[in-house]
């Protein structure tokens, strides 16, 4: 019979040992490319982890850091040092939240939004805890959060048992990392949601949060990401990833289907941190740990047939077919390895793979949580990240980007540069329209 488990029983798992940091034919058409374009439920142990001791061993790959170098510590000087500590305890608090929900969300805990994307206990309950966490981390100052939930529908009749169970949610949650802390009423939670509203902007400081990046692998309980960005004048200055069924070693297409959400209780080293602060470097560490140690670079050394590339699990988030032809024309013939959430930019950072592209429906409005984070990691790592026609990011208009020419490119810088060619090729066999 599967034992019930709260979040301090999961806190708890997750504690009794430490975790050991890892050693280091014819081509589609492209017209879009040419466009601008209480305490609540307890939670159940799964199954699986009554099987652990009869689990067969999986192979491990150490995590590749090429040309980096090992540091004993996240760099202590620059300009966002306290800033970096605030992130990095603001998404492990809610990855713990996330970590513990996801085994067995509930029919009940889980909807759907205007634009068909699914929202959970989760979302909410992560998003409010970053939003506390960073206000009592910066107390007194002005808090611009832009980040993807609003408190709108939890606030209707309709919403207030899921508002309760969010409620419930979050104070177990503080519980266990700020045991001094009085509970919180189910108003001051929505309240925290409503935090995250801001519309950003070129001007002045303002986080960027995805409170779960990856929702539909979350709730399929595959791969997904706690979100966390910082803007200074509509630059990105540092970002955090929390990925708890990322293992710490690298990733096979074994680490990206369902069933990640149980490894991350019954295996040491399965949940990662990344964290990154412009012109410091980037760095990798157990996600319930203390300040990511491990320095991490990509991978440039390898010949494009040894590459892979990463592209969303989901195929209405991208056009893989585009992919796969921008791939051969490089020289790729290695399958690519299908991941959710923001969990690809920290795989690419430490060289699990060396590319991940994205295009889009010409429709679709990229919003900037679903880079942000990710963007500080990679950069700082050595990789490059530009929009389909090789332009940067703009983060300095708001909550979506105002165009990106059809898609997102990240890579190492000589995957770049060949994709980037392989692109300009492409246009130039498109038909012209008349």
């Amino acid at each position: 019979m599967a034992c019930s488990m709260s979040i301090t029983a999961v806190a708890r798992s997750v504690q009794a040992a430490p975790r050991p940091v890892a050693r280091a034919g014819a081509l589609p058409a492209l017209q879009w490319l040419l466009k601008p374009i209480g305490r609540g439920p307890t939670l159940q142990q799964p199954k699986q982890l009554q099987r652990r001791a009869a689990a067969t061993p999986r192979h491990r790959r150490p995590v590749r850091a090429v040309a980096a170098p090992l540091a004993s510590e996240v760099a202590q000087s620059g300009d966002y040092k306290v800033e970096l500590q605030a992130a990095v305890d603001a998404v492990r608090l809610a990855s713990r939240l996330c970590q513990a929900v996801q085994m067995q969300l509930k029919h009940g805990e889980k909807t759907d939004k205007e634009d068909d994307s699914p929202v959970t206990v989760a979302d909410y309950g992560a998003q409010a805890l970053v939003a506390w966490s960073l206000r009592r981390a910066f107390p007194g100052q002005p808090l611009s959060l832009v980040a993807e939930e609003d408190a709108v529908d939890l606030r209707e009749p309709s919403g207030a048992a899921m508002l309760d169970r969010i409620t419930s949610l979050v104070n177990e949650a503080l519980a266990i990392e700020h045991p001094q802390v009085a509970r919180l009423s189910s108003a001051e939670v929505a309240d925290l949601v409503d935090v995250g509203c801001s519309e950003g902007g070129g001007v002045g400081r303002h986080w960027v949060l995805d409170p779960i990046d990856g929702t539909r692998g979350f709730v399929g309980q595959r791969q997904y990401a706690v979100c966390l960005g910082l803007l200074q004048d509509g630059q990105v200055a540092l970002g955090v990833l929390g990925c708890p069924n990322l293992p710490q070693y690298a990733i096979t297409d074994a680490d990206c289907d369902e069933g990640q959400a149980a490894r991350s209780f019954s295996e040491e080293s399965v949940g990662t941190i990344f964290a990154a602060s412009k012109g410091q470097g980037a760095y990798a560490g157990p996600v319930f740990g203390g300040m990511p140690t491990q320095r991490i670079h990509c991978d440039d050394s390898l010949p494009p047939f040894q590459v892979r590339y990463m592209e969303s699990f989901e195929k209405r988030h991208s056009n893989h077919g585009l992919a796969l032809q921008i791939g051969a024309e490089i020289g790729v013939e290695l399958p690519s390895l299908k991941l959710d959430s923001q969990a690809k930019y920290g795989a690419l950072s430490r060289g699990d793979a060396s590319i991940f592209m994205r295009f889009p429906d010409a429709a679709y409005r990229e919003k900037i949580w679903d880079h942000c984070a990710g963007v500080a990691i990679i950069e700082e790592a050595g990789a490059v990240i530009t929009d389909a026609l090789g332009n940067p990011l703009d983060f300095s208009q708001g909550r979506f980007f105002p165009y990106l020419n059809g898609g997102i490119v990240a890579a190492t810088p000589s995957m770049h540069r060949a994709i980037m060619a392989a692109i300009r090729k492409i246009r130039e066999l498109e038909p012209k329209e008349e």
